[in-house]
């Protein structure tokens, strides 16, 4: 992967994040390049300096997106707002539970989001569906060339710990499932996005509790066939995916970019100081995401996370797929996860290499090929296209 603060893992990881999720380099490296020396510091030193710098980046560019619409230059607005937003999201991510300006940042970054997929008439729409007595938030991707009266497959986008549906939305997955003939549903699950942030929900490890009212809502869209509904998780989606489709039948197929199977073993080893961490104030991030109180009750829920018994209730087919040089996640959980699918009709399991790039944790360094072989998986199953 490549590495812009060569001693910090971490952020070197939300550099690349940028980089594959629509920034552009050089105003990453205009950012970038003032905070080297903070980022030799550690992962949770200096992030306020991060913030700073990269919430510097996303004005700079409201401003310039402010005169194109001066002149009536929407499109051009739009790219620029949907650039700050993603910079935002990504000084927010990055800072503390707990950091006074986070919750404002969050917010602004939905807002420039929303302006820049209208501004850019961008195939893209939010939708709220009801759960567990408030509602989930989601962004519907349509299939290309649906026409009217047409229902098309769809594959539910599940976050990983730190992700957002913005997020997922702006990486590669953004078009490559709508170019196959596959509508897209990208969900701010509980734990994550605007279900955490605004709803006050907590990541929870029974997702089929969750899962089921997605399904309900998505059977009853008119665009959507209700018979090729699959799913992909990615990075803890790599747990949150199998449980989903391990409890809730309906789901026709399923997929994880990275296998998460055992999340409460990656804890111990996290104590350990063993592996990467994904964000800083990792302790304090998890046991926000997971609404306990201190660390003992973190650990306590964290026991439940793990796909042991589960997977054998699988009985459509499945894909499981992870990079060689996953440094947050051990290679070894994805052939726990794909040994365990005994009564899948049709398993495979996909290791990115060095061949096929993208082999760091959910290919972040290198998404393209990764992503174009998980979208062209679900496309021959979910019956879409891909000539």
């Amino acid at each position: 992967m490549f590495q812009y603060f060569p001693t910090n893992y971490v952020w070197s990881l939300s550099t690349m994040i940028a980089l594959t999720h629509g920034g552009n380099v050089g105003e990453v490296d205009a950012m970038c390049a003032p905070i080297r020396d903070a980022a030799a510091a550690g992962d949770d030193p200096g992030t306020e300096a991060f913030y700073a710098a990269w919430k510097a980046g996303g004005d700079r560019l409201v401003a310039l997106a402010d005169q194109d619409l001066a002149r009536g230059h929407r499109l051009s607005a739009g790219e620029k707002l949907g650039r700050a937003a993603l910079y935002y999201g990504i000084a927010e991510r990055m800072q503390a539970h707990g950091f006074e300006h986070r919750l404002a940042m969050y917010r602004r970054s939905l807002e420039l989001f929303q302006t820049s997929r209208e501004l850019t008439r961008e195939n893209c729409t939010r939708v709220e569906i009801p759960c567990m007595g408030r509602h989930l938030s989601g962004l519907y991707v349509r299939a290309e060339g649906l026409q009217p009266g047409q229902r098309a497959p769809l594959v539910v986008i599940m976050n990983g710990l730190d992700s957002t549906k913005e997020m997922l939305q702006k990486s590669v997955m953004g078009t490559m499932f709508a170019r196959r003939g596959l509508s897209a549903l990208f969900v701010d699950q509980p734990g994550t996005g605007e279900a955490l942030r605004l709803h006050g929900m907590p990541a929870r490890h029974d997702t089929e509790v969750w899962a089921a009212p997605i399904v309900d809502w998505l059977q009853a869209h008119a665009e959507v066939d209700p018979q090729r509904i699959g799913a992909l998780g990615v990075s803890l989606g790599g747990y949150y995916c199998p449980r989903a489709v391990a409890f809730e039948p309906r789901f026709a197929c399923g997929a994880v970019w990275g296998a998460n199977h055992d999340w409460r073993a990656v804890q111990q080893a996290r104590l350990k100081r063993e592996g990467e961490n994904p964000v800083p104030h990792y302790w304090k991030h998890v046991q926000w995401v997971f609404g306990a109180q201190d660390m003992d009750a973190f650990l306590a829920k964290a026991e439940h996370m793990h796909l042991d018994g589960v997977l054998d209730r699988i009985r459509v087919p499945f894909l499981v797929t992870h990079g060689e040089n996953d440094r947050q996640i051990p290679l070894k959980y994805a052939h726990q996860t794909f040994e365990q699918l005994v009564n899948s009709p049709k398993k495979d399991l996909i290791i990115f290499d060095q061949t096929t790039g993208g082999v760091e944790h959910s290919s972040l360094d290198n998404p393209a090929n990764a992503g174009n072989l998980i979208a062209d998986w679900l496309a021959e199953v979910l019956g879409g296209r891909v000539d």
